[in-house]
């Protein structure tokens, strides 16, 4: 059973989340672009306007054109996949590319 959760907070309030509360809210609200700082502080990402949403989709197609042609260098991703970064930040970028070795000695988790 899913229930809907409005979440509302002053624009000055920081809601701050530990790694593990972060991958569980992420699990649970898949629809939600959320990232997380190195602080532990939530961000919640609104959809993107046309403007920038048509700019990234250039920056996506050029990425995954460049990453074809250069497949065995690495792996490329969209604005969908997030990375825990080495500073304990959970970011999501427009458009990402990882270096085939390094992609190779993550673990899955």
């Amino acid at each position: 059973m899913h229930s809907t959760l409005t979440l509302e907070l002053p624009p000055s309030t920081l809601l701050h989340v530990t790694q593990e509360q972060f991958q569980a809210l992420a699990a649970a609200n898949p629809d939600l672009r959320l990232e997380r700082t190195a602080a532990g502080e939530l961000i919640v990402n609104p959809p993107a306007g046309s403007e920038s949403g048509k700019k990234n989709s250039r920056i996506t197609g050029q990425l995954d054109r460049w990453d074809e042609a250069h497949e065995d260098l690495g792996v490329a991703f969209d604005s969908s996949a997030g990375f825990i970064l080495p500073n304990g930040a959970t970011r999501s970028p427009d458009a990402s590319w990882v270096a085939r070795s390094r992609w190779e000695a993550l673990t899955p988790e």
